[in-house]
């Protein structure tokens, strides 16, 4: 019996350890539909000496945990928690990939822009919802999905593996919904770099898309131009 409640310590203060784990589980609460990533590999032991930035077997991976585990990771995505924590628990550091145009979007933008963005937000006494900031590089604002409108051309692609670097398009705005993702905090990404909240999807309920829109595309505008 001793041996079986020290079992159990260690397994708890094990997952007590696992931040990640606990907030895809949060996540997954809300009905936030999600999946397992990779993760950075630069301090991993074997993958740095073999010159790996990412967990993944891609050479030259360009974004290095920031994607998903699995090519599957559509199918894969879900809100199931039992399933999300067998997840983490065989693989603690990955992480967390939250998949877009389900139960909301995302606007993709330089970080530099989305605090421009959201200065003038705040002044103009417009509401925002969640926004996580990437690094130093990139911010994303959580919107309402837009569903599957029937013109198409309504949908934005975000071109996710067509760019060498995904976060570093100066000025770039991209519009994440169906058939993508987001690396949500508090997941590592490249070479020690993080994802935090700037305002927690807890606190703030997702607003319309085109209601920040306007903003975030001039802000972007003026990134571009006067970088």
């Amino acid at each position: 019996m001793v041996q079986v409640m020290r079992r159990r310590g260690r397994r708890r203060a094990t997952e007590r350890q696992q931040p990640l784990g606990a907030a895809a589980e949060r996540y997954a609460s809300m009905g936030w539909p999600l999946c397992v990533g990779v993760h950075p590999g630069r301090d991993t032991p074997g993958m740095a000496e073999a010159g790996r930035a990412c967990s993944c077997d891609r050479v030259g991976c360009p974004a290095p945990g920031a994607h998903p585990a699995s090519p599957a990771w559509q199918m894969q995505a879900t809100v199931d928690i039992a399933a999300i924590g067998e997840w983490w628990r065989a693989c603690p550091e990955a992480s967390i990939i939250l998949i877009t145009g389900r139960v909301f979007d995302v606007l993709d933008v330089p970080a530099a822009a989305g605090a421009s963005a959201l200065a003038r937000m705040r002044g103009a006494g417009l509401l925002t919802g969640p926004v996580a900031v990437l690094g130093s590089e990139r911010m994303h604002f959580y919107v309402m999905t837009r569903g599957a409108p029937a013109d198409e051309d309504e949908w934005w692609s975000c071109g996710l593996d067509s760019s060498p670097d995904t976060f570093s398009q100066r000025g770039s705005l991209r519009w994440h919904c169906r058939d993508s993702y987001v690396l949500a905090p508090p997941s590592c990404y490249g070479a020690g770099l993080a994802a935090s909240w700037i305002r927690p999807p807890a606190d703030h309920p997702l607003p319309d898309a085109l209601r920040l829109l306007e903003f975030l595309a001039d802000a972007c505008g003026e990134e571009a131009r006067f970088p």
